[in-house]
């Protein structure tokens, strides 16, 4: 390194480098404040929902015929990790789940795959049976917009307006519109009646389609073609009620022998509400390159102009306004950042002096803008990540300055002109300090690298981190000594503070001496102090990711299975009626047989479902959001539902964070299996909102065709089934087209029909000689069949879910009912399993692609040591001293109560880093002491006296700069992890390091000595 010297060029061109550090300070605070704010980084969402519809399968029929089939075709698949599927009457939805190593860049073939494989299948399932695939549920709406106040016709029609508004803002993604009813207009008939004038329900629906129908007329060919058009299609009710319908015995007018109205489908797919009234939603999501908050300024504005144009009586609510959300953590965390910044300043003036220590504080902003050029150019802008990662580093990038400075100040202190000190930083401490901040960010490479989705949320760690580091040590060896040379106060011979006999230096001489001398028992206590924090860390409590700062409070309501969505929405009115007015909650909206939109990235929105339902509950603050929570937990139960009142999650999640998956070939042993399982949840206090996701069987009216009497009256199944279904369900009779809708002419019984089964059996069906009824080729045999019926994998599954009440760990829960869930596991027949799933099953996946990169990450380490050190004793003795961050780490984790989560996890490895880097440039300085002529232990000795102060300073300055994160929920674990670990591994670095050297390496100059005699 002698050759090129950094600092000795930036000293001889000071009005380059003068331009330079102007330059960059200027361009890095304009492009600061140009970086983009959001509230959260992006991760690639690796799931994929395809429903299936086939009208009449029974759950059963449509898992074996359906379901069964394309799961075999799509096991094929690039990265699939599993398919969990449920079926319902009629329906199925399969859920692909791609492995969380899976490429993001790769994510979009995938799908492309999954899509023809579908189109290959779909020819050979049952006919009517239809496919549909969607990966747009990774979309993010964070702006929702509630319209109340009219009809669900007109308010749709002022959605749509509101759509087109909106879409118009620059930024601005898709737009979703939830809660719309179909309309229809109905054709109710008395089947028996009917069957009078020789027709069926079905067809009448047939005829009116007929009649309805869009078809060619072909057009007359001339200078200029001519198109035909045959008008005659009915376009309302009266219309319809007129028009001339062919019967066996003659014509006849529609509105003689059916009841035409207008209405909505029933029953409706989805039902929304907002605040007790029925609504429909607007759902706005932002591109993904664009700036939060001007987005959230321009997408105010576009609905304000909308409210201009409502009628009277409609209105317009925003109900989501991710905005506000980005503006409230990101100037949270800018604040925590500046003070965190004056801080380290501040450590800096008083510790090192006025004209010392204004060095080092021109250093990090200097530092700090040139790494948000960085991040400008790296497309990386303001969020929950970079933020938090910006404030870690305040704490490290301080070092390699108060280092750079400190070696040109022991050298000036000895007499030395200061354009030789500055040279002479780069010569002495250059090389250590680069490969200690490359240790150091190697420290986070596992987050940045490892294939997760978990990693790719909080990746930004590494890659701000590790740019400010390295940023950091350029300015240290180039700009550092310039600012040095020209700031520097003159030094008086011989008052180096390594040096000076102050009461400190004493005591610290003293503790030194006493270590060394000491040296076994010393080690003894060091490695003793290490296994009380290994057997110290079982006792800290785990977490995943921490609960959301949000004020939104989710409460998911589930039925039995197979219920309608009619008793769904009643019972969701009866939650609405018990929370209404309730001044905790500044909006609520229920969302019926379906889920919220994605509103926020970490949530999962529950998949339709008509037994289900997702009531959105926004509090007024945190405080509120609390005793929202409280008041529900102790709110006297809704009759025939189960409630799961949770808040949202700052990562990845899947719900309720304690599962157990049972596996099977029986579903009676199964739900027995299952039931077991709750009932040890149920017995844990702590545990909440324990379900199972399959129900009991349900009744069903099955009716067996007599084979013989059906092919004597010349009825086939199908007539029977199709002439049923339009009067229990309807039949299709084409439609009305008005503008962009469709308006579905939907013939049906009346009422009384639809909904009475014991009149069912006398119910008319068509032969080829006439009406009969339906007693004359079936009878009525009662039975029972699965609602729904969940698999995955192929394998029927069960899962036994659970949350936790206040601020018990999910960990917890499962660790107090691990014996008891043993037992149970260990009496399993042959053929069925129990699995866990929830926070637990994700935070190992996380954790697992983290540890499968700890080898490389500890290569590396070895490979930059052995560089440095040339000696593999000195490499293994400072890589011995990584693990000494635990012992205080856990020490301050146990004293606070904080949770040990995957955040806090990627603190210890990195702190491991910093310890190693301190640890690198003291032994470098033990080696350049006994080069000089120094015995081992004077060495050791002056060493480590010398290195005191920059290693306290930058351990003061770390654990100074942390303290604002200790307060966050997302980051604080981590801030305390690094907190406490850098407290305990800089006393340890001081004390232990020189016992474990001596211990090590001081049989040397005893060999020495021999050689010499």
């Amino acid at each position: 390194m002698d050759g090129l010297n950094l600092s000795r060029w930036a000293i001889r061109h000071p009005a380059l480098v003068g331009f330079l550090i102007a330059l960059l300070f200027v361009a890095g605070a304009a492009q600061f404040l140009a970086l983009g704010r959001n509230e959260d980084p992006g991760f690639t969402l690796k799931e994929m929902i395809v429903s299936a519809r086939w009208d009449g399968a029974s759950p059963a029929q449509m898992q074996a015929q359906v379901a069964d089939p394309v799961e075999r075709t799509l096991r094929g698949i690039d990265y699939l990790d599993y398919l969990q599927t449920y079926c319902l009457d009629g329906a199925c939805v399969i859920t692909v789940e791609l492995k969380d190593a899976a490429p993001p860049g790769q994510i979009k073939d995938v799908w492309q795959q999954v899509r023809r494989k579908l189109k290959d299948i779909e020819p050979a399932l049952p006919g009517g049976a239809s496919l549909a695939a969607s990966e747009d549920n990774a979309d993010v709406y964070g702006y929702v917009f509630a319209l109340t106040g009219a009809d669900n016709a007109r308010l749709v029609r002022l959605a749509e307006q509101a759509r087109d508004t909106m879409l118009r803002v620059p930024g601005a993604g898709k737009a979703e519109i939830i809660g719309e009813l179909p309309q229809r207009l109905f054709v109710d008939v008395d089947p028996r009646r009917l069957a009078g004038v020789g027709l069926s329900p079905g067809r009448l629906a047939q005829a009116l389609a007929q009649r309805q129908a869009i078809a060619p007329a072909g057009g007359v060919q001339g200078a200029m073609q001519t198109p035909v058009r045959l008008d005659g299609e009915v376009d309302d009710v009266r219309d319809l009620e007129s028009a001339s319908i062919p019967t066996p015995s003659g014509a006849m007018r529609l509105g003689d022998m059916a009841t035409v109205a207008r209405g909505f489908a029933e029953p409706p797919e989805a039902v929304v509400r907002h605040d007790g009234q029925s609504a429909v939603i607007l759902a706005v999501s932002m591109r993904p390159s664009a700036d939060g908050l001007g987005f959230g300024k321009a997408i105010r504005a576009a609905a304000e102009q909308v409210r201009r144009t409502l009628p009277a009586g409609a209105r317009l609510t925003q109900v989501e306004d991710q905005s506000a959300n980005i503006r409230e953590a990101v100037n949270t965390f800018l604040i925590k950042f500046f003070c965190a910044l004056t801080v380290v300043l501040i450590v800096a003036f008083v510790t090192l002096g006025w004209r010392t220590g204004i060095v080092v504080a021109l250093s990090v902003p200097l530092t700090l803008a040139i790494v948000a050029l960085h991040m400008g150019v790296a497309g990386i802008g303001l969020e929950r990540i970079s933020l938090g990662a910006l404030i870690l580093s305040l704490g490290l990038l301080v070092d390699d300055a108060i280092i750079s400075v400190e070696a040109m100040v022991v050298q000036m202190e000895q007499g030395v002109d200061r354009h030789q000190a500055a040279a002479y930083a780069w010569t002495h401490t250059a090389f250590p300090m680069l490969t200690g901040t490359l240790i150091t960010v190697v420290g986070f490479l596992p987050v940045g690298l490892a294939q997760s989705t978990t990693s790719e949320y909080a990746g930004g760690i590494f890659w701000v981190t590790g740019s400010a580091l390295l940023v950091s040590w350029i300015v240290a060896v180039v700009f550092t000594p310039f600012l040095g040379v020209k700031l520097l106060p003159d030094m008086a011979r011989g008052h180096g503070h390594a040096a000076g006999p102050s009461g400190l230096y004493r005591r610290l001489r003293a503790a030194i001496e006493w270590a060394v001398n000491r040296c076994w028992l010393v080690a003894g206590i060091t490695i003793a102090l290490l296994a009380v924090g290994l057997l110290g860390a079982t006792l800290v409590r785990q977490q995943f990711f921490p609960y959301s700062d949000r004020p939104e409070v989710m409460v998911d309501l589930a039925m039995r299975p197979g219920s309608s969505i009619e008793a769904t929405a009643a019972a969701t009115r009866r939650l609405e009626h018990l929370l209404h007015g309730d001044p905790l909650i500044r909006s609520m909206d229920s969302f019926v047989g379906r889920g919220a939109p994605r509103f926020y990235l970490p949530y999962g929105p529950a998949l339709p479902n008509p037994a289900t339902a997702t009531v959105m509950l926004v509090a007024h603050d945190l405080a509120a959001r609390d005793a929202l929570i409280d008041k529900l937990e102790r709110m006297p139960g809704i009759p025939g539902a189960s409630l799961h009142v949770r808040r949202l999650s700052l990562g990845p999640s899947l719900g309720s964070p304690v599962q157990y998956r049972v596996t099977g070939p029986d579903p009676a042993r199964l739900r027995a299996i299952a039931q077991r399982i709750a009932a040890v949840l149920r017995a844990i206090p702590s545990a909440t909102a324990v379900q199972i996701n399959w129900g009991i069987a349900a009744p069903v009216a099955r009716y067996r065709i007599d084979p013989a009497r059906a092919a004597a009256l010349g009825v086939d199944r199908a007539q029977v089934a199709s002439d049923l279904a339009a009067t229990l369900s309807g039949a299709p009779g084409g439609a009305v087209l008005r503008g962009t809708k469709r308006i579905g002419i939907m013939v049906r019984g009346r009422a009384e029909d639809r909904h009475d089964l014991g009149g069912l059996i006398d119910m008319p069906v068509s032969t080829p000689h006439g009406m009969v009824p339906l007693s004359e080729v079936a009878t009525l045999s009662p039975t029972t069949e699965q609602p729904i019926v969940w698999t995955r994998n192929a394998a029927q599954t069960i899962t036994v879910q659970a949350d936790m009440i206040g601020d018990v760990q999910a960990a917890e829960i499962v660790d107090a009912a691990a014996a008891r869930i043993a037992g149970i596991r260990a009496a399993l027949p042959p053929g069925y399993d129990i699995a866990e799933g929830g926070d637990g099953e994700l935070s190992a996946d996380a954790n697992r692609a983290i540890y499968r990169l700890l080898p490389v990450t500890i290569g590396i380490m070895l490979v930059l040591l052995m560089i440095q050190l040339q000696s593999l004793p000195r490499t293994l003795l400072v890589l011995a001293t990584a693990p000494l961050g635990i012992i205080g780490a856990v020490a301050a984790l146990l004293l606070t109560g904080a949770p040990f989560g995957f955040v806090a996890l990627l603190g210890l490895i990195a702190l491991a880093g910093m310890i190693m880097r301190n640890t690198i440039i003291l032994v470098d300085q033990v080696e350049t002491h006994r080069a000089e002529g120094m015995t081992v232990r004077t060495a050791v000795i002056e060493a480590t006296i010398g290195r005191a102060r920059p290693v306290v300073l930058t351990a003061l300055a770390a654990v100074l700069a942390f303290i604002p994160l200790c307060f966050n929920i997302f980051w604080g674990p981590m801030a305390i992890v690094m907190i406490g670990g850098l407290i305990g591994a800089t006393i340890l670095t001081l004390v232990a390091l020189p016992a474990f050297y001596l211990l090590l390496f001081g049989r040397e100059d005893t060999a020495k000595e021999t050689a010499h005699d």
